[in-house]
């Protein structure tokens, strides 16, 4: 699908207000209603809008701990990663999982969690025992200056 600059519009005021009325969209953009809706919906079956969420405090709801873990894995398999990466689906602290390259690690996951007698249960009870996991490295968030979740278009 290509993008045009009124794509690319309808897509910037959706990520600043997803729940955004059609109408209010339209008029931002310069459109009707029934085109509006029509370049939405397409936006959303080519797959460029995934999903629409609702933002939440963390700190308002106790996760007021964010970590970064690095985890090693002791084999490099296709299918140890794979294991790993399901495995980390399930735990719900899990907020981000990348696959990294460039340091000792395999794998970066962001983590938020209450507090640091949580994060111990967390580490030691979970993360350490998931199959393939042989070396972990976390470094504590003390603040976020950025935190954006639009994307630049």
């Amino acid at each position: 699908m290509n993008i045009d600059k009124i794509d690319k519009q309808i897509l910037h005021e959706l990520q600043i207000n997803a729940r955004i009325s059609n109408l209010d969209l339209a008029e931002k953009v310069n459109l009707s209603p029934t085109p509006c809706a029509r370049r939405v919906k397409q936006l959303e079956q080519a797959g460029i809008i995934t999903q629409h969420v609702t933002l939440l405090d963390r700190e308002k709801l106790g996760l007021s701990l964010m970590a970064m873990v690095s985890v090693t894995m002791d084999k490099h398999t296709a299918d140890r990663f794979e294991r790993f990466e399901e495995a980390a689906m399930e735990l719900p602290e899990v907020m981000e999982c990348y696959v990294v390259t460039g340091q000792d690690s395999d794998f970066l996951i962001k983590v938020l969690i209450k507090d640091m007698r949580h994060y111990e249960e967390f580490l030691l009870r979970r993360l350490t025992k998931l199959e393939g996991v042989s070396g972990l490295h976390t470094s504590f968030v003390l603040r976020q200056p950025i935190n954006k979740t639009a994307l630049p278009l």
